[in-house]
Formats: structure tokens, C-alpha cells, sequence
């Protein structure tokens, strides 16, 4: 496993973060486990999470098979390095009450001691911002944050689906009250087929110091040779990747990329993964395997070179938004 620092931390974390939203829907348990197993052999230290994966009436479940997993072992905690999320509403649905969710100092306490109860740990390396919170002003986000870092129950801060203008925002007045880093890491949609955070959240992530975690690495499947796998029989897609191929212009486009790899002999999913390994700011993606056998395949993509003549074709088929202002002035 290769590693490097996240943002401007002295932290040092995998290029490739485990996702765990699959674990409690998806996966269960122990096949859960055997997937954290199989990860921190194979060097991955850096494991995501949110307190509202379980979904529905099973919110919490993730953290909870998270922390029955670290009570294995005093072993798994010590060497991984472990971001959860807080924002959601937590309550049952339909049964939802102020301020149980979002930003306030009252939730993000609320928040974080449930989750460090769920994980059976007494400290989250980096809490993360789950969405933007419209209502709160970040003076009241950094002094709960500055509070829990004193009591030592988290580390770091990071953000996930914030906008370019709210990083600048949130460390410009983090840099002003001093006392915090501010945000070190973000979470955005980005992979080959989505790439507008090119245009605001990656500039401003590097501008600021943090380090760049991708989500959805395979647009939902959609680059992880999805025609293929239609018409050999295999999974059919759904959800985000259904919707973008019933689009003919969108079909002929993922066509085009499956019909690209194959040429050169790299499994589609590989090379969306090894593609955002090659670009600027970015830390690592996040994979979300359901089985062992999409850890190993996301494992590959870390030792694939793509050349500069694929790079280029990927670039000619998924072109980028280009640089900003650029872009969109003219």
C-alpha cells in the first residue's frame, strides 16, 4: 500500500479510504468484518463512515459493526485512522425533533458522543462536516469543535459536499479565531464521469491545505464496466447507472471507455480508480466494497501506471469542465 499525508497534516493515511455505508444494508456483519480484515492486511488505514449509515430505522448500525470490530482487537484501533460524519437527523423516521441534526453546538456534542459510544472508541480521528449547514454560523461550529478537540474525543475536521466558497469560509474564520487547523480533508462527488468539482472544490481544497477524498469513484457502478457485465449476464445496472444509460448519447460514451480498456487489457473499474490516483490534490477515493473480491480488485488499481497516451484518450472521452475562471467566463 502506498501512502501519503492528508492535506497539510502530518497524518499520514492509504490511498485508498474503505468505505463502510455497504456494511449493516448490504453486507452483514461478519462478512463486514472479514472485509476490515482483508483491509488492514493489506495496508488500508483509513476508514469512513457516518453516523446516519444503517439508513432508516438502522441508523448507527455501520458504527455499531465498526465498533464490534475494534472490540476484537486493541490492534484494529491503534492502526486505523478513523473519520465518521455528523449532520443527519438521527431520530426514527417521522419522528424527528429540533435539534437533533445539522451544526449546532447542541448536536455536534449530541452527535459525537453517540458515535464514540457506537464505536467503542474513546476518540474520532476526523469529524466531518456531512453537508453544509445553512443556519449556522461557523463561529458557533468551531467553538463546539474547539471544545471536543480540548477533551481530546476528536483529532481533525473535515467537510463532505461543501462548495469552494464554504472551505474558504469555514478556515478563513477558523484562521481568525485561532486555536483550530480548521478543516483539513473534504469529501466531493468526483470521478471521470463527474467532474465539475475541477471547477471550485478541488482549487479550493488545495489552496487551503486539504486533502481531496473522492466518493462514488465509480459514479455508481457506471465506470466499473457496466455494459460488460449486462451482456454477459452479470449485474444489471441501477439507480444513477441505469439512469445514465438509458440516455443514448451517455450509453455510447461508457461504451467508448469500456471498448478503450479493453484495448489496452484494464478492467474499467480499475482505471477510474487508478485515473483519480493521478490527479492533483487528491488523497485517495473512497471504495465501498460489498464482498472481498471488490477490495481485491480496488487494491490493483493502486499499482496500475496509466499512460499518457490513456490518460489522454480518458480526457478525450470524459472531458474535464477546465480551469477555473476560465471555464465559465469565456
Amino acid at each position: 500500500m502506498k501512502y501519503t499525508q492528508l492535506g497539510r497534516t502530518g497524518l499520514k493515511v492509504s490511498r485508498l479510504v474503505l468505505g463502510t455505508m455497504n456494511f449493516g444494508p448490504q453486507t452483514n456483519e461478519p462478512d463486514s468484518h472479514a472485509i476490515m480484515d482483508a483491509a488492514l492486511a493489506a495496508g488500508i488505514n483509513y476508514f469512513d463512515t457516518a453516523n446516519v449509515y444503517g439508513w432508516g430505522e438502522n441508523k448507527g448500525r455501520t458504527e455499531e459493526i465498526i465498533g464490534n470490530w475494534f472490540a476484537k482487537s486493541p490492534d484494529h484501533r491503534d492502526k486505523t485512522v478513523l473519520a465518521t460524519k455528523v449532520y443527519g437527523n438521527m431520530a426514527a423516521e417521522g419522528d424527528a425533533w429540533p435539534n437533533h441534526d445539522k451544526l449546532s453546538a447542541v448536536n455536534i456534542r449530541r452527535a459525537v458522543d453517540a458515535s464514540l459510544k457506537r464505536l467503542q472508541t474513546d476518540y474520532i480521528d476526523i469529524y466531518q462536516f456531512h453537508h453544509v449547514d445553512r443556519a449556522t454560523p461557523f463561529e458557533e461550529i468551531w467553538q463546539a469543535i474547539d471544545t471536543l478537540i480540548q477533551q481530546g474525543k476528536i483529532l481533525y475536521v473535515g467537510s463532505s459536499n461543501f462548495p469552494g466558497y464554504k472551505i474558504a469560509q469555514a478556515n478563513e474564520i477558523a484562521a481568525r479565531r485561532g486555536g483550530t487547523i480548521g478543516l483539513v480533508s473534504e469529501q466531493c462527488l468526483y470521478n471521470l464521469a463527474e467532474r465539475r468539482a475541477e471547477m471550485e472544490v478541488i482549487p479550493a481544497a488545495q489552496e487551503y491545505g486539504l486533502g481531496v477524498i473522492p466518493w462514488s469513484p465509480l459514479q455508481g457502478g457506471l465506470l466499473g464496466g457496466v455494459i460488460k457485465k449486462e451482456v454477459s449476464g452479470g449485474r444489471r445496472a441501477s439507480g444513477r447507472a441505469a439512469d445514465t444509460l438509458a440516455n443514448p448519447t451517455s450509453r455510447a460514451q461508457i461504451q467508448a471507455y469500456e471498448d478503450l480498456l479493453d484495448k489496452h487489457g484494464i478492467e474499467p473499474g480499475e482505471a477510474a480508480l487508478a485515473w483519480l490516483l493521478t490527479r492533483p490534490g487528491v488523497t485517495g477515493p473512497i471504495v465501498g466494497p460489498r464482498t472481498a473480491e471488490q477490495l481485491e480488485s480496488a487494491l490493483r488499481a493502486v499499482e496500475l501506471e496509466l499512460s499518457e497516451e490513456l490518460l489522454t484518450s480518458l480526457d478525450e472521452i470524459f472531458p474535464g469542465p477546465g480551469p477555473s475562471p476560465e471555464a465559465f467566463a469565456w
